[in-house]
């Protein structure tokens, strides 16, 4: 049988006319490294043009020719030092045996629910490039991560969600072996994905938060945002209860400040006043973050989450309120201390002033007659001496009486 298309001669022109065409309007492709040394022979040359392909994406020249990210100098760690453990969470419960990263997240793939949780502890640059490749994290995020010593917040990078909180512990004063130790602060990072949860903490314990969420049904189907909350609930609720204890504790200064004769510490006051101030910083700009948390993000935070987000932003609230009432009568016992102590001061110097006074006398009676001038006639008088000393002695009782009357001694 005849195949009529390959004897057609109006194929065969047209096909001929479409090599040609192509031989002189297509240039030659050449490799990167023909084009670098082809520049180096001749620097003027113009930069041979590609073909265009529709719907490509456009790359510059320099992202290509970047140099490779310079890494640092020295031994690198690897990722397994810093990591807590891994975990495949399932209803509200953790799955037996630790994972790899890559071992949870194929197995969250393959069961298709649940989440991963990774839990890591003060990681370095290296660790994190590491977790951010397997998580795909923002490079901002990552930033964050290592920097540490953010304040406590919630920021959104695409899909993500990176929360910030801070820990606060509370050391009883008699245990304290430094005073700036009484309430030391710590920081917990949180990211936030799809399918996963990253925990890092910063001089912080470790967490275990799956205990209570396993105790709450309507929250094991939340994915990790419901471990995010819990995360958040257990430190606002340590902070109401150091709140307490710090109550306690500006109650008995307020005694000690206000009970009549009793020595002050105003050293004492000062430092409960800086370790406030410190737990302050850390709670005040987590009200913002709640707040946002339980208004905003609706696509991450269900209508039920929102509400558990409001329950822990209201207690933050009361415990935030409670430490600047600590505060604001920590700045009052300073007041009355400084003002107790000048009056302490005062009544010392008329004390003394007192004393000096009584001295004064029998100083001036022992001046005058320790002149030796040779008219002097109670030099001369039988009783002159033993007079002499009762003249001093009423003089100093009498002086004594009267101070005594007017509380200056």
């Amino acid at each position: 049988m005849t195949n009529n298309r390959a004897t057609d001669p109006r194929r065969n022109s047209r096909a001929s006319r479409l090599r040609k065409l192509e031989r002189n309007q297509i240039p030659t492709v050449t490799s990167r490294g023909d084009e670098v040394a082809s520049l180096k022979k001749n620097p003027n040359a113009a930069t041979p043009k590609r073909p265009t392909v529709p719907g490509a994406r456009k790359v510059s020249l320099s992202r290509l020719t970047r140099s490779p990210k310079k890494t640092k100098p020295g031994l690198t760690v690897p990722v397994q030092r810093a990591v807590d453990h891994c975990r495949v969470i399932v209803d509200g419960e953790a799955k037996a045996g630790e994972y790899t990263m890559l071992a949870a997240r194929r197995e969250v793939e393959e069961m298709g629910r649940g989440f991963v949780w990774l839990s890591l502890n003060q990681p370095d640059e290296f660790q994190m490039d590491r977790v951010a490749e397997e998580f795909d994290i923002h490079p901002l995020i990552v930033e964050d991560v290592i920097v540490a010593h953010q304040r406590p917040k919630i920021e959104r990078y695409d899909d993500q969600l990176f929360f910030v909180v801070r820990d606060v512990h509370y050391v009883e004063e008699e245990q304290v072996t430094n005073t700036r130790e009484i309430i030391s602060t710590g920081e917990v990072q949180m990211i936030i994905g799809h399918d996963f949860i990253v925990t890092i903490r910063h001089n912080s314990e470790p967490i275990e938060p799956l205990q209570y969420l396993a105790s709450e049904p309507e929250l094991r189907d939340m994915g990790p945002i419901a471990l995010a909350w819990k995360v958040a609930d257990l430190m606002v609720d340590e902070y109401a209860r150091i709140a307490q204890l710090l109550g306690e504790e500006v109650d008995l200064l307020e005694e000690e400040v206000f009970t009549p004769g009793r020595p002050i510490d105003i050293e004492h006051i000062y430092m409960y006043k800086r370790e406030i101030v410190e737990m302050r910083h850390a709670t005040e700009p987590l009200i913002p973050a709640l707040k946002a948390l339980s208004t905003d993000h609706k696509d991450k935070v269900n209508k039920l989450l929102r509400s558990y987000f409001r329950d822990a932003l209201d207690h933050a609230i009361t415990a935030t309120q409670r430490i600047e009432g600590f505060d604001s009568r920590l700045t009052s016992l300073i007041d009355a201390s400084v003002a107790k102590i000048t009056l302490q001061q005062n009544q010392d110097m008329r004390t003394i002033s007192a004393v000096v006074g009584m001295a004064a006398v029998p100083t001036l009676i022992a001046g005058i007659y320790g002149m030796n001038f040779d008219n002097m006639p109670e030099l001369h008088m039988q009783y002159g001496y033993p007079l002499t000393l009762l003249g001093i002695l009423l003089a100093v009782l009498l002086m004594y009486a009267w101070f005594k009357k007017n509380h200056w001694l």
